[in-house]
């Protein structure tokens, strides 16, 4: 194993490096938080497939594939499937708007201040996708050094902390592209191969196992729908991403860069499950679906390689976990704390440090992902809490208000407060990881959202105006800040 502690060793130690150069770069607000929105279409691309390609694409869908065989993919596709569509239809113009969140979107949109509760939706669920990312750690070092899980997740993620903290986007920005190129070759070029020969190939996988195993939709059409109305949708709205968006040099880079980041998830997707079949084949009775990953790595690689793959799965969950923690701290920084900042500022406060608030703002989040990491147990149900706060509360008034000039400010709030008051009253009735939450909270919203808007006076024309130029690329700078407040949202 001396090997592969020096190869692990030595990718730890290339992310702090990275975290320090960055920190030499990051010297203005928009360095820091969205690298100068700087990034040309292969480095932007590969930073992308990055951040949505984690710990539970990576461990968590090799453990649907020994579960459920080739239809296992569709947790990652869907994942994919929404990246396509954000890239494709919406991300052009979500680079035009030169904004920093999602709630200031929803400022310029309905004309005034994205209040706290917009911010608090955001901020709850990339802290809780920061804190399942970091938890992951806990698997990873266990297989590596059979390591206490309390002191994996501390040094996990004290790791993504510091050089997220020290450079903010560049830093994250460098990791990942070399994240993504680790995970590449560990996961798609090494372990898949594999995986299939130790197997004895496709012909022996399919002798050995069900035919259900084979069958596309396998896993249940439930299923698959759900998982298209939590991931695919969470996907076009989900801070994390924008904030991704925002770092793309053009409009076109987006687009075209995001395409491609999507087309290398449906790969992946089905990377995961066949790998996860594999496993099905050479160990038919794991006591666990999620094991299948470490369990195929470490009996089944040589040495390096499996140091390699590892650094992929470790790779795979700091780039999710550095992407979920600065938009953690964008949000709670910008959209909550900001707030009260506005008012000392008005009050002859002194002016601000934007980068090394930002900076204070990362540290104070990671610590705080640390220790709920370590105080919590149930990681797929802190997942669905987010992922369904998320979709309930967030994804009719961003979509509503980028597809539908009739919809008001009135009609967003209203949609973010019952979507969201739904979802978690109806996961309190059926339970967290029940279907109906998601379901019956995001019709709710729909209808609120819808109703309230037609029954309030529409939005100001000049707000309208305002919005639309903002689209085009036009009035806009770096560093842009919200349309003047009329209404609170």
């Amino acid at each position: 194993m001396a090997v592969d502690y020096a190869v692990i060793v030595v990718y730890l130690a290339g992310m702090l490096a990275m975290g320090w150069w960055g920190m030499r770069r990051a010297k203005s607000k928009s360095e820091f938080l969205v690298a100068g929105r700087r990034l040309g279409p292969w480095m932007y691309s590969g930073t992308m497939a990055a951040i949505v390609l984690g710990g539970a694409s990576t461990i968590g869908g090799v453990g649907l594939g020994y579960q459920y065989g080739l239809s296992g993919a569709w947790m990652v596709f869907t994942i994919g499937l929404g990246l396509l569509a954000l890239s494709i239809f919406f991300s052009a113009r979500i680079a035009r708007l030169k904004v920093y969140t999602v709630s200031e979107m929803l400022d310029l949109r309905y004309g005034g201040r994205a209040g706290l509760i917009s911010g608090v939706v955001m901020w709850a669920y990339t802290l809780m996708l920061a804190v399942t990312s970091t938890i992951a750690y806990a698997t990873i070092f266990d297989v590596l050094f059979d390591m206490n899980r309390t002191v994996a997740i501390i040094l996990g993620g004290a790791i993504v902390v510091a050089y997220s903290t020290l450079g903010g986007m560049w830093s994250i920005t460098l990791t990942d592209m070399v994240q993504f190129v680790v995970k590449t070759i560990g996961v798609l070029l090494l372990l898949l191969p594999i995986a299939v020969i130790k197997a004895g190939g496709f012909s022996e996988m399919k002798a050995k196992l069900p035919t259900e195993y084979f069958d596309p939709l396998g896993i249940g059409g439930e299923t698959i729908f759900t998982y298209v109305l939590i991931y695919t949708f969470g996907m076009l709205i989900g801070q994390d991403i924008w904030q991704r968006v925002f770092t793309a040099r053009t409009d076109r880079t987006a687009r075209w860069g995001g395409t491609v980041a999507g087309t290398y998830c449906l790969v992946y997707a089905l990377a995961g499950a066949v790998i996860g079949t594999a496993a099905k084949v050479m160990y038919p009775k794991l006591p666990s679906a999620d094991s299948a990953f470490a369990t195929i790595v470490k009996d089944e690689l040589p040495v390096g390689v499996r140091g390699l793959v590892l650094a992929a799965a470790l790779a795979a969950v700091m780039s999710t976990s550095s992407g979920a923690l600065i938009a953690c701290a964008t949000v709670a920084n910008n959209d909550i704390w900001s707030r009260l900042r506005g008012v000392a500022s008005r009050s002859g406060g002194e002016e601000h440090d934007e980068v090394k608030g930002n900076r204070i703002f990362i540290l104070i989040m990671g610590v705080a992902v640390i220790a709920i990491a370590i105080a919590l147990n149930n990681v797929v149900e802190a997942l669905t809490v987010a992922y369904n706060l998320l979709v309930g509360g967030l994804l009719v008034p961003i979509l509503g208000g980028l597809l539908w000039r009739r919809g008001t400010a009135a009609g967003a709030l209203a949609a973010v407060s019952v979507g969201g008051v739904a979802v978690i009253g109806l996961m309190a009735t059926y339970g967290i990881l029940a279907n109906e939450p998601v379901y019956y909270g995001l019709l709710a919203s729909l209808a609120v959202y819808v109703i309230v808007s037609l029954a309030t006076k529409p939005t100001d024309a000049a707000v309208l105006t305002a919005w639309r130029e903002r689209l085009a690329g036009k009035g806009a700078d770096s560093d842009a800040t919200p349309a003047p407040e009329s209404v609170t949202v």
